[in-house]
């Protein structure tokens, strides 16, 4: 009797956590990408934006990727201070 076996399930992708701090219209912006997703029914989490823009961006080429850049906004890098407390 032989006996079938399953194949190995595929390797899962190391996860990395990682914060960061963005401007409040950056943010809005990723509402507004979110929202627009309603009319086609597909719904996506904030880091599926963001890995989906990292993989557009990865498209350019050097020249368009540095234009892209520089149309940010400069934020003030580290963490905000804690409040109240």
């Amino acid at each position: 009797m032989s006996h079938d076996r399953k194949p190995p399930p595929p390797e899962r992708a190391k996860l990395v956590r990682d914060g960061f701090t963005m401007p409040e219209a950056d943010y809005e912006l990723l509402k507004a990408l979110k929202h627009r997703l309603h009319d086609v029914k597909r719904e996506a989490r904030k880091s599926e934006l963001l890995r989906a823009g990292l993989h557009a961006l990865a498209e350019l080429d050097a020249e368009a990727l540095a234009a892209a850049l520089d149309r940010l906004v400069p934020v003030k890098t580290g963490r905000p201070p804690k409040s109240g407390g």
